[in-house]
């Protein structure tokens, strides 16, 4: 990952109710949920929340598809894998092990998170 990749994707998450949604959509899991659902989930105004959710989507950080009228969004697990990745890269001597990071599944969730949600 590129340094001015990370950086959008950090400054998607450096504004509180982009981070509060990310959050939200971590825990949701990769079945995601509606735009409806997110912003009645958080008492965010849909309008509000649709700016939110673009900049996450372009930060890859979130992913959205279509059913009919609604449009659902959750976590883009590669582009948080990469984002997680970055950090770790240089971790305790290329070793993260040593740092206490969760291993990751082959999917890009934390271990031990089906793909329903995370337990």
């Amino acid at each position: 990952m590129e340094n001015r990749i990370a950086i959008t994707a950090f400054a998607a998450l450096a504004q509180e109710t982009r981070l509060t949604v990310f959050r939200l959509m971590v825990r949701v899991g990769p079945s995601g949920l509606t735009a409806g659902e997110i912003a009645e989930q958080l008492g965010v105004p849909a309008s509000t929340l649709s700016f939110h959710l673009g900049t996450l989507e372009r930060a890859r950080l979130l992913r959205s598809w279509r059913i009919q009228k609604n449009i659902y969004y959750a976590t883009d697990f590669d582009g948080t894998r990469d984002l997680i990745d970055f950090l770790m890269t240089d971790c305790c001597g290329g070793k993260p092990e040593l740092c206490g990071v969760a291993p990751l599944a082959a999917d890009g969730r934390p271990a031990g998170c089906a793909p329903t949600g995370c337990n």
